[in-house]
């Protein structure tokens, strides 16, 4: 198994980084190796073009880069219709600010999980980019399946980004 190298640089204004090297670690030790075999780099960078984007995979398709975001933000914008998604899934309340841990997990089980979809090869034999690679669709529905695969069955551990939300956090949540 190869190791992925990290970077982090630091972000402008009172922007801040929502994941780290360890969460990443953690999501990447439960998936199959296979799945992020051509993964050599994570970088947490300050590029999300005024939270217009909170991730993307390099040219390469070996590098994925998370962004650094504002302190108070609502992910709801970057919710997918067409998988039904809600920001219910990931801890919070449509119309609120949404909770740390929320934005921490959808960061980690959709934008880097949607990026990681980008690297699957679809088509080896493809010379264009765009086709041997997951389009968006493609992407989405990787992300998709694998969070819900991981958060079926509990995962023991003391960050609660790593499971799924609990009633407790989304009546915390409802109440804010």
């Amino acid at each position: 198994m190869h190791k992925v190298k990290f970077s982090c640089t630091k972000p402008h204004g009172d922007r801040e980084h929502y994941l780290t090297e360890d969460d990443v670690r953690v999501l990447l030790d439960r998936l199959p190796y296979e799945t992020w075999e051509r993964l050599k780099a994570v970088h947490f960078n300050d590029q999300s073009w005024g939270a217009r984007r909170a991730g993307y995979v390099t040219e390469s398709h070996r590098e994925i880069a998370i962004c650094a975001m504002p302190p108070r933000v609502s992910m709801t914008g970057y919710l997918t219709r067409k998988s039904r998604q809600s920001p219910g899934q990931f801890g919070a309340v449509r119309g609120k600010q949404w909770p740390r841990v929320a934005v921490r997990r959808f960061l980690l089980y959709d934008v880097f999980l949607h990026e990681l979809g980008h690297m699957q090869v679809i088509d080896p034999k493809e010379k264009s980019v765009r086709r041997r690679f997951a389009g968006e669709r493609k992407a989405q529905e990787f992300a998709d399946e694998w969070r819900k695969t991981l958060w079926s069955q509990p995962f023991d551990h003391p960050d609660p980004v790593h499971n799924p939300p609990t009633k407790q956090e989304l009546a915390e949540a409802e109440g804010e």
